[in-house]
């Protein structure tokens, strides 16, 4: 093989292999779900979570919460039936919308990156995201958003 063509394809082999982490948890589709707004908060079905695939009922790690009353989206991380993170995705840096990555979130303005519980593990950013009590009940959660 010639120099040049080496080179090319080690390149093109380091890139893609750097890609793959992130196509993997891409391959999760984001769920997006239109939360009801009251006095209090913000609400969803518990429902929002699963999904049918092949007749077999399968759990979403995490939803995105919209409301047209909202200035940013709320990242809600399922760690299991009973516990939930509710996270503001507006970047701390600079106040970017982030995106979703299954258990992180990226801010495309900077670099930025925040775990599934809020705290920030790449910077610039130097505060953790606002987060949010969670009420979970039989069939629905309910996001406070009176408090952080």
């Amino acid at each position: 093989m010639k120099r040049r063509a080496f080179i090319r394809q080690t390149c093109i082999t380091c890139v893609s292999g750097g890609l793959i982490p992130f196509l993997i948890t891409g391959c999760q589709a984001t769920h997006y779900a239109s939360g009801v707004m009251d006095a209090t908060g913000i609400s969803v079905s518990k429902s929002e979570f699963t999904y049918l695939k092949k007749e077999q009922t399968l759990t979403r790690q995490y939803i995105i919460v919209q409301n047209d009353k909202l200035e940013f989206p709320i990242y809600v991380y399922r760690f299991s039936d009973t516990e939930y993170s509710a996270l503001w995705m507006k970047c701390t840096h600079q106040g970017a919308e982030l995106q979703a990555s299954g258990e992180a979130l990226h801010c495309p303005s900077h670099g930025s990156e925040f775990t599934n519980k809020g705290a920030v593990s790449n910077g610039p950013a130097e505060k953790n995201l606002r987060s949010f009590p969670i009420i979970i009940q039989t069939e629905t959660i309910t996001i406070d958003l009176r408090q952080s």
